[in-house]
């Protein structure tokens, strides 16, 4: 594993991510979308809810994708630019692909995806900026993006070659998804880039993906470091979170929180901890960030809408639910 630069050596860090991002039509309430009910259009991607979760806590980041001409593909870049993501993205004739979010029960989602031959799945190597990539702090990486084709895959290979050799740490949440790839097809692809990863963010199912053998949140994160990575953080969700960070254990309480809306929780504590990392922050100030973050991101409807500007943290430790 080659040596990484410290991440505030440069005088304006920034993260950069790749990825796709999708238009979002989501029920306003719950119950079956067959019987008809008000959709809300949005946009949500795992990759560019970390980049707006960063930006919203005062740092820089950059998404590079490919968009559709569409009016959905308007709506991405306006949203990310709207929340000071700087948008780097090749035009596509091909449509955006599309997101349908059921809220079947008050405690239930289903999700359902339109990806067939849309903009985002042609993402390909050459759409990724050599200089962009190599000037930044931190590259953040899924393991969605690998699953949506030959061409995505490559492109992020191509990306974290790019980091790899330019001195830029790589963070890679594994993010699994069973509706796009089977477990075999996403060990086989996520493993080579958690080799050439710095930092692992995975839940633990997840985690077993890369180290099968391992149970305990302390032998998973263990496990995911001896294949590589000087980090690794397991998400627990309502348990809060384990990190193992160059040998030294760490563990993270999660906030009390009402859960309202769980999807993109976890691209949420991603978000918070890569934050706060660009920031020079010490392990300690990133988890409780990241926990910080994920509380505010179950609380509130979205992928992403939630999420907390900085000065807004510490309204979890009021006990209130009215601040006067």
């Amino acid at each position: 594993m080659n040596t990484r630069k410290p991440v505030v050596e440069n005088d304006e860090p920034y993260l950069v991510t790749v990825g796709e991002t999708l238009g979002v039509l989501s029920a306003a309430g719950p119950g079956p979308l067959a019987l008809g009910t008000t959709l809300r259009l949005g946009i949500a991607g795992a990759e560019s809810n970390v980049a707006i979760g960063v930006s919203r806590l005062g740092g820089k980041a950059t998404w590079i994708g490919r968009v559709s001409e569409d009016e959905l593909g308007e709506l991405v870049l306006r949203e990310l630019r709207a929340e000071g993501v700087t948008a780097l993205a090749v035009r596509d004739a091909a449509p955006t692909s599309l997101l349908l979010k059921e809220r079947r029960t008050s405690t239930h989602q289903r999700m359902r995806y339109y990806r067939t031959a849309t903009a985002g799945v042609r993402l390909a190597p050459e759409d990724i900026p050599e200089e962009v990539v190599a000037g930044a702090a931190v590259l953040h990486i899924t393991g969605i993006t690998p699953a949506l084709g030959e061409g995505p895959a490559r492109a992020v290979r191509r990306a974290v070659d790019i980091a790899r050799e330019a001195g830029v740490l790589v963070s890679l949440d594994i993010n699994f998804r069973s509706l796009l790839w089977n477990e075999d097809e996403a060990r086989q692809a996520v493993l080579p880039l958690l080799h050439d990863s710095d930092l692992v963010f995975a839940g633990p199912h997840e985690a077993r993906l890369a180290v099968p053998d391992r149970h305990e949140p302390e032998e998973l994160a263990k496990g995911i470091c001896e294949l590589g990575p000087s980090g690794a953080v397991i998400k627990l969700g309502a348990e809060g979170a384990f990190a193992l960070l160059d040998g030294r254990p760490h563990r993270r309480p999660a906030l009390p929180a009402r859960v309202h809306d769980s999807v993109g929780a976890g691209d949420a504590f991603v978000a918070g901890y890569l934050a706060e990392l660009l920031a020079g922050a010490p392990a300690a100030v990133r988890l409780d960030t990241a926990a910080r973050v994920g509380a505010f991101a179950v609380g509130t409807e979205g992928d992403w809408e939630g999420l907390p500007r900085r000065a807004e943290l510490s309204l979890l430790d009021h006990h209130d639910d009215v601040l006067r």
